[in-house]
């Protein structure tokens, strides 16, 4: 996962230098200055200084080798989006909620002499978003179920939309995976799909045995702890207010921790449907009929979304599966959710709110849905999009103010 790459460089050598070219105002010489380029390409793209030996590229971004051709050259990598940061310390596992990975895209390849790169669907309209899920139907549609490339994409008919990016950490607590709790928790071909781009048949059976030990690697992975003081007493009544009313979703935690698993129907809550719908019959069916599908396949049975854990949950805001709610204070109050604002230019504890716990954003005024759509400033989250709504998990709305202060210093501890 750190040490190597698995996919031929997809851009030239000389595009980390010569994007800046592309870039508004005078960039640092990446010469005679390396320091300052990494970091202004770092800040431009949302991308954080890597904690592991990476040849001063920042985590998701590796250099690699066409071993056919011997062409060098870079590639992304899982980090770009599974690389976040937090008060300035950078985190494999923690979703990178500054990523701008159409921006990255569309100057890559206009550096790398090329035509504009044109996905066909949305990748990201704010940063800190990722489409993994369209990605990943559009690789298996260009594939048989052995493996063996078609002449035409499966016109599956799914439309995921971008969602924000959980932390590896949970994995190890769950029986399944992703967003709707379809997917096996123990599936080590299901983190192996994008390499679909590349990689023939027997090229994932040899890699397979090196993936089983990358996904015990992410079931090793550990939650940071809250870096700020926390109120003991609070925190203590916020538990039994947690015990009492969350608890049967999210689990209990502690010497006597248990996690149910469970999958929420959509009717109970309530958030926006579109990343659980995503999955048509077509899609499931084929992705089950394939070799990813062999051991674990694919639950048929759409039920909602599941209910995660909630370790490490202070580093995790923007809250809900497509970010939307900028802090837990407003997730446990959804009269007070901002429909459409501005996520904060970094991660820097400056931005982050200690008491509501998540990031302080400047509230912006509503716009039509159809100028949202058009807006390409891609610090503005909107809730009006496709799949961004920040409707739903009303159930801290019950609860009293005393009672929601509490259980928010309570979750600083998990």
């Amino acid at each position: 996962m750190l040490f190597r790459g698995y996919l031929s460089p997809e851009w030239g050598e000389e595009v980390y230098r010569k994007v800046a070219e592309l870039w508004d105002g005078k960039a640092p010489d990446p010469d005679a200055d390396p320091e300052a380029y990494a970091e202004a390409f770092a800040s431009r793209y949302g991308l954080h200084p890597a904690p592991y030996p990476n040849g001063g590229l920042p985590m998701g971004l590796r250099r690699s080798e066409n071993l056919k051709t011997g062409r060098v050259g870079f590639q992304i990598d899982c980090l770009a989006c599974h690389g976040g940061s937090i008060g300035g310390r950078s985190y494999v596992g923690l979703g990178n909620t500054q990523l701008d990975l159409i921006g990255l895209y569309r100057d890559f390849y206009r550096a790398d002499g090329r035509p504009l790169f044109f996905t066909g669907f949305t990748v990201n309209t704010v940063r800190g978003s990722v489409n993994a899920g369209q990605m990943a139907a559009i690789l298996i549609s260009l594939r048989n179920p052995d493996l063996s490339r078609r002449l035409f994409p499966l016109p599956h008919g799914a439309k995921f939309p971008e969602t924000d990016v959980p932390a590896w950490w949970l994995l190890k607590h769950k029986r399944t995976m992703y967003y709707d709790g379809r997917t096996d928790a123990r599936s080590v071909r299901s983190i192996m799909q994008f390499l679909l781009g590349e990689k023939t048949r027997e090229q994932f059976e040899e890699l397979e045995p090196t993936f089983a030990d990358i996904l015990a690697y992410l079931n090793r992975i550990e939650a940071p702890s809250y870096p700020f003081p926390i109120d003991d007493g609070l925190a203590a009544r916020g538990r039994e207010v947690f015990e009492e009313h969350c608890a049967r979703c999210h689990g209990s935690y502690g010497e006597d921790r248990s996690y149910p698993n469970r999958i929420i129907e959509l009717d109970v809550i309530g958030t926006d449907p579109a990343r659980a719908l995503a999955g048509t019959e077509a899609l499931v069916s084929h992705f089950n009929a394939s070799w990813f599908g062999e051991t674990y396949p694919v639950d048929e049975v759409l039920t909602g979304y599941q209910a995660p854990p909630l370790d490490g949950i202070w580093a995790t805001a923007p809250y809900l599966h497509n970010g939307s709610v900028p802090t837990l204070a407003q997730l446990l109050d959804s009269s007070t959710r901002p429909g459409r604002f501005r996520r904060p230019p970094s991660t820097g504890f400056e931005h982050y709110d200690t008491e509501a716990v998540g990031w302080r954003v400047e509230v912006l005024d509503p716009v039509s849905p159809e100028q949202a759509a058009r807006d390409s400033d891609r610090s503005i989250f909107d809730a009006s999009r496709f799949g961004l709504g920040n409707q739903g998990h009303t159930f801290g709305d019950l609860l009293s103010d005393d009672d929601r202060r509490t259980v928010i210093e309570y979750l600083k501890t998990l």
